[in-house]
């Protein structure tokens, strides 16, 4: 009888076993599948975007709107066509400023932010400098680089370096100085020097924050390079995007106008993609906010 009752319960279990493993793959893979991921993923914004294109292009049109006042998105198309050269050539020095300013900013913004995570009475003694240095507007010391470094891709860089700097050291130093304390007491029980905790311990702890502060900063380097080819910029055949935006809202070139503007929000975009990916890549294995 044991055996009997036995083999009773022992049968139902594996074919309850069976039922599952016949039925946990159909579901698992279509739930897995990249291409409805894909389409999950992008087909949200993909609709939003037809729906707000198309009641712009119906909208413009039923009310008879003239074009230097509101371009339809077809008057917009058409603008960047007529003017490709221009604006092929406007993008590609808006993006050599912008990269240049950028690349600085990160290096001295990352360098300072070490500098002042090494001593706290520097920190205490520099920091307030940086943050008066932030809330200058811009506009309001633009003319004075210019008569400084001369117009042209000199002040632009300036400029735009001047606008990126702060979100990374800021973000950096914050990252710096959020490590965690008993990681920190470790080091010292091992007569770790402050050069060898920085570079073992505080800096990895503090790379989410400074990638947050690059995601800032790459977006801001296009906007100041744009700012600075408004006060400083170069005339011509080598204007960039600033310097467009100018002759086009001179000349009422209003289809144009949008057309350099959205080259310019595609262009820092594209920055923000980048720098993005390299977070994801750098942060994927260990940290939350990149880890799938």
């Amino acid at each position: 009888m044991d055996k009997m009752a036995a083999t009773r319960i022992v049968e139902p279990a594996s074919a309850i076993r069976t039922t599952v493993k016949r039925k946990a793959p159909s579901g698992h893979s279509a739930a897995q599948h990249p291409v409805l991921k894909l389409l999950k993923k992008v087909l949200p914004p993909l609709v939003v975007f037809v729906l707000f294109v198309g009641g712009w292009e119906l909208i413009v049109r039923l009310y008879g709107i003239a074009p230097y006042i509101l371009p339809k998105p077809s008057d917009i198309v058409t603008a960047a066509a007529n003017n490709s050269t221009n604006l092929i050539a406007s993008v590609s020095t808006t993006i050599i400023e912008a990269l240049i300013g950028f690349a600085i900013s990160v290096v001295l913004g990352i360098g300072v932010a070490i500098l002042l995570a090494l001593s706290k009475t520097v920190e205490k003694s520099v920091y307030p400098y940086a943050i008066i240095l932030q809330t200058i507007p811009v506009v309001a010391i633009a003319p004075i680089i210019v008569i400084w470094f001369g117009a042209g891709i000199n002040a632009i860089v300036i400029i735009s370096f001047l606008i990126s700097f702060f979100p990374i050291l800021s973000n950096t130093l914050i990252g710096l100085n959020s490590t965690d304390q008993n990681m920190k007491n470790l080091f010292y029980l091992y007569n770790a020097s402050k050069l060898q905790t920085i570079w073992k311990l505080r800096f990895p702890a503090a790379l989410p924050y400074m990638m947050a502060g690059l995601k800032i900063s790459c977006s801001s380097a296009v906007v100041g390079a744009i700012v600075g080819e408004y006060i400083a910029g170069i005339g011509g055949g080598q204007g960039g995007l600033g310097y467009g935006i100018t002759v086009a809202a001179t000349r009422l070139q209003t289809p144009y106008l949008f057309a350099c503007g959205l080259a310019a929000a595609i262009l820092g975009i594209v920055f923000f993609l980048i720098i993005n990916l390299i977070s994801n890549k750098l942060l994927k294995s260990w940290h939350e906010s990149a880890m799938k």
